[in-house]
């Protein structure tokens, strides 16, 4: 077994219910047993992400791990990590050049509107809305990348999706923004001590953080109603069925795609041709 292709699977006899338990301790269950896991995905990701120009990639491949792990999904680290590398290569290294030119105009604009607003108190409220937009643009990264490695949309759909995720799912949005916050605190407050964890640790739980708070969102207003419009299932547990004679839909390629089995499915089907939509990538 080799150190970043080891493969993790869940186990048998898993209920599909039990990956829908949620909170505190399921949280740190998952977390627990895929540990050492994590430390190989920090590794991977630190090793894969150079400043502008894999940053983006790097980051989605860093989420569709984490996502995978939060689902308990058999997964082979490397392979998914690089495969997912290759192919979100595009929308996600514009996504991240995006994200440079926001860190960039965020450390001008939020010392111009300060230092202009003590010589005149009406540009406070200049400060304030920039202050509060990056709030926001970084509580929508928690939806981007997600969306990016897991439907089919088009970058400017998934960005107007994740502000509206942002808003809908305010509360998962607020509680990753927070865990967020106090990861960086903790990491600052005890520098140098610290710098040591960041190889190891960081990256890879706060992907795990953001994908087990923040993909069920996604799941629950963007993949799912896209299969309710179609009248199927959604294939993404398919993974856990066990009797294959049951199975509704098959993997070809690593995309998930409904059987064709009858008339009215493939009508449906035609008529959503290139739509996109929030189907779901494996």
């Amino acid at each position: 077994m080799s150190l970043f292709g080891g493969y993790e699977n869940s186990g048998p006899g898993i209920p599909k219910s039990e990956l829908e338990k949620k909170g505190f301790f399921k949280f740190f269950e998952i977390y627990g047993r895929k540990f050492w896991k994590l430390i190989e995905l920090n590794l991977i990701y630190l090793l894969f992400c150079i400043p502008i120009v894999t940053f983006g990639p790097a980051t989605a491949a860093l989420l569709k791990v984490a996502r995978n792990y939060t689902q308990e999904r058999p997964t082979f680290l490397f392979s998914e990590f690089w495969k997912t590398f290759k192919t979100c290569f595009k929308q996600s290294f514009i996504m991240g050049l995006i994200d440079i030119l926001f860190i960039v105009a965020l450390f001008v604009a939020i010392p111009f509107y300060n230092s202009i607003a003590q010589q005149m108190s009406i540009f406070y409220v200049a400060f304030i809305l920039c202050l509060s937009f990056s709030f926001v643009f970084i509580m929508m990264h928690f939806y981007i990348y997600l969306m990016i490695v897991s439907t089919q949309l088009s970058l400017p759909k998934i960005l107007k999706n994740s502000f509206i995720l942002v808003c809908i799912g305010l509360k998962q949005s607020l509680l990753t923004l927070l865990i967020f916050a106090l990861v960086i605190l903790f990491l600052f407050l005890f520098l140098p001590y610290t710098s040591f964890l960041m190889p190891f640790l960081p990256f890879s739980f706060m992907a795990l953080v953001i994908a087990f708070n923040c993909f069920p969102v996604i799941r629950k207003y963007v993949i799912q109603p896209y299969y309710d419009k179609l009248g199927e299932e959604s294939p993404e547990f398919d993974f856990k069925k066990v009797d294959k004679d049951e199975a509704l839909f098959e993997d070809k390629g690593g995309e998930e795609a409904p059987i064709k089995t009858a008339s009215k499915s493939k009508k449906n089907n035609k008529n959503n041709k290139g739509k996109g939509g929030g189907k779901i990538i494996s």
